[in-house]
């Protein structure tokens, strides 16, 4: 069975329980295989870069908006990842080469930033294109640096891995998202070798300019879609619960276990990071199942996303929300028994981007 499996930054910054418990657990030498993970940058590394994604805490990315020293901040945040590069020594990581590759890479950064805003001050370009590029340029360092480092790893530890970076920093082709993670998958023989790919795509559409934040889930779905696996595993440092446990308590949430894409639809569209609404969708057309397992209990199945299950009992599965929604009434004499009067309402909700969870009439 060909999986694809995505681990989230938390994760990834605990790799040692990854590799023992996730990459080889249980598994005899020749079922390790027949698995390509997605990694997404270790916990807070995309913080830095771009900005502080619950808090807004500027990063990286804005020193190039404000035309600040953006090469001293890359110099500390190299020094950072070298710092977080050394935790890793003790399960295989060969320091001097991760030393030489990020850096290298940082290198590069550096010299597409400056070309970019040389660009930018000629005032003959769409600011916002420009500033969309440095964004993407920068979110693909944290990738490419954790993929580096698993590649590194698993290969060191005798396990044949293989780096898919879909960053294409070694490249300057002008392929769509889709044509790369094609391209970068063709002709791969997945029962002998792991592949590690990076949760950032590069593409002429702009993964972010569509998906923002969201992207490794995309790339992840993408990827999935692209080689056909027969299950998608999402590994997060908790459970797809029945409430959230920092609120509820951990005694009072239990895993699910079993649901829908229905549920999966709902839980997305207000915002649930384990899956992004413009990932599951395709999946579920895909008849691809997602599984969502918590890191740390790699025992547990988890729960199970499918497009056929439904309930034996009627039930409340998950209690969930967010503070990103509110309640707008709409009264008008004339509307009565008005034909269109909706759809000229949700034209309105359309020109401006609002979706919205429910209408009522």
């Amino acid at each position: 069975m060909l999986t694809v499996e995505k681990i989230g930054g938390t994760s990834m910054s605990q790799f040692k329980n990854v590799l023992n418990d996730i990459v080889i657990g249980k598994r005899k030498p020749d079922e390790l295989y027949n698995r390509i993970f997605v990694v997404s940058a270790y916990n807070n590394v995309t913080n830095w870069l771009l900005e502080h994604k619950k808090t807004g805490e500027p990063g990286i990315y804005i020193k190039f908006l404000e035309n600040d020293d953006y090469n001293i901040a890359l110099d500390s945040l190299c020094q950072r990842l070298l710092l977080i590069n050394k935790g890793f020594e003790e399960i295989g990581l060969n320091l001097p080469e991760a030393k030489e590759f990020i850096q290298f890479r940082l290198k590069q950064v550096k010299t597409l930033l400056h070309s970019l805003g040389k660009v930018l001050a000629s005032g003959y370009v769409n600011v916002e294109d420009i500033h969309l590029a440095a964004r993407e340029i920068l979110a693909s360092v944290g990738e490419a640096h954790s993929a580096w480092n698993t590649v590194n790893i698993l290969n060191n530890n005798g396990i044949s891995a293989k780096l898919i970076d879909l960053s294409g920093f070694e490249d300057n082709m002008p392929l769509t998202i889709d044509d790369r993670i094609k391209k970068a998958f063709k002709d791969i023989d997945f029962r002998k070798v792991l592949c590690i790919a990076t949760g950032y795509t590069k593409g002429v559409e702009g993964i972010m300019r569509a998906f923002d934040r969201g992207y490794s889930e995309v790339t992840f779905s993408k990827i999935a879609v692209e080689v056909k696996a027969q299950e998608a595993i999402i590994h997060k440092e908790y459970h797809l619960s029945s409430a959230d446990p920092k609120i509820v308590g951990v005694d009072a949430a239990t895993p699910v276990g079993y649901t829908n894409f229905i549920v999966a639809d709902q839980l997305a569209d207000i915002g649930m990071e384990a899956i992004h609404p413009k990932a599951a969708k395709p999946l579920e057309l895909a008849n691809i199942d997602i599984r969502i397992k918590n890191t740390f209990e790699p025992e547990h199945p988890g729960t199970l996303i499918t497009k056929s299950y439904i309930s034996p009992v009627p039930k409340v599965e998950i209690v969930s929300g967010t503070n990103k929604v509110l309640a707008v009434e709409i009264h008008d004499p004339m509307m009565v028994g008005e034909v269109g009067f909706d759809l000229r309402i949700m034209t309105h909700f359309a020109k401006f981007g609002v979706s919205y969870i429910l209408k009522s009439t």
